[in-house]
């Protein structure tokens, strides 16, 4: 790896400590160089706060002019919730700028660099591109479609059960494993699951590591369902909870929202919530990621809505066994063979004794 990737491999470092902090802007890392010394180096820490290239000159042990900044997105260059970054990077006489990732947001989409290089200031881009495109592949897909970046999540035995006939599935998985969704909890802006599964589990939803940021609680409930004694409700004014419905009980409603639970009232098809309407509907509310923890039936109304661009499957050493036990995707499935939903070559990982799979969703 030369020096140049080294500096970008830094900044992709810590632009990561932005996760679960600044949805829905992208994670971003930067470095300033200068006579072959880092002399400042920031991330986007928190949404409303400071962008990298301002942090990272903020940071700066010496006079930056005449420095080379390496930075994982291009600088953006309209007035949002802070001034444009290409106008701090001109005015502290940065020479070169090595970027990442170019920017899709139209606001910015090329008129970063262009600003850039009508101030003299040289540009280098797709710097370890791959890796950058990588860690914003969230924001990508929120701020070109407006609706959230979706990924399923799902932990099976080796025979493909998610519970066992009676219904039980603490734990499938060991402790690693369960350790590693917490922490994927806090990369998502919101966490989804159908009303099956809480009348079921009675779940929190809750992201329990150091330093954790809770993600939205979205229930999908077409009938309002919902127990209002359930910890979801117990709990919706210390953690933002919403319950998708498309035939709505004004009285429980009510009851609902006086514990602090928002109601989103969503077009139904075949009775249940419109997945695809649901989704504009968060996007508008600028949750830009979900997160789908079950169940079985949630699962497949998602990827039949086409809503679903990533699938994590943690496979545990077990096998259950039993025709009636239940499966991670249920409802009536493909016919054919051909219909099965495409994914691509999984990233393998190993937690412990399982193994995760990552998956992209492959579009037909």
């Amino acid at each position: 790896m030369n020096i140049i990737d080294n500096y970008m491999q830094r900044a992709i470092t810590i632009a990561q400590n932005g996760i679960g902090f600044v949805n829905p802007n992208p994670l971003v890392g930067a470095v300033i160089v200068k006579n072959n010394k880092i002399i400042g180096e920031g991330w986007h820490e928190r949404y409303g706060g400071l962008h990298a290239e301002r942090n990272a000159l903020k940071n700066c042990i010496e006079n930056p002019k005449d420095s080379e900044l390496y930075v994982t997105l291009e600088p953006c260059c309209h007035q949002g919730k802070n001034p444009p970054c290409t106008d701090a990077i001109i005015e502290a006489g940065i020479k070169k700028v090595y970027i990442g990732s170019n920017d899709p947001n139209p606001l910015v989409a090329g008129k970063g660099i262009a600003q850039l290089r009508r101030a003299g200031i040289e540009v280098i881009q797709n710097i370890c591109k791959q890796e950058c495109d990588k860690l914003n592949k969230i924001f990508f897909h929120y701020i070109t479609t407006r609706t959230p970046y979706c990924m399923i999540k799902i932990a099976m035995t080796a025979d493909g059960k998610t519970a066992t006939r009676a219904g039980f599935s603490k734990w499938i998985t060991g402790e690693k494993s369960r350790y590693h969704v917490h922490e994927t909890r806090k990369q998502f802006a919101g966490i989804m699951c159908g009303i099956g599964t809480v009348l079921a589990d009675d779940p929190t939803l809750t992201c329990r590591i150091e330093n954790p940021s809770n993600p939205v609680r979205i229930i999908c409930d077409s009938n309002l369902q919902i127990p209002l004694d359930c910890k979801l409700v117990h709990t919706a004014k210390d953690v933002p909870t919403y319950v998708a419905s498309c035939h709505i009980d004004k009285y429980k409603a009510e009851k609902l929202e006086k514990s602090g639970v928002h109601i989103l009232e969503v077009p139904s098809e075949d009775g249940h919530v419109k997945l695809r309407s649901l989704m504009r509907k968060l996007g508008a509310l600028e949750i830009d990621s979900v997160l789908l923890e079950g169940g079985a039936a949630l699962h497949e109304s998602a990827l039949r809505a086409g809503i679903v661009q990533h699938i994590q499957v943690y496979i545990a050493p077990k096998i259950f066994g039993g025709i009636s036990a239940k499966s991670a995707v249920g409802g009536v499935g493909v016919f054919e063979v051909e219909e099965a939903y495409k994914l691509s070559m999984p990233e393998i990982h190993q937690y412990g004794s399982d193994v995760l799979l990552d998956y992209d969703i492959l579009e037909e």
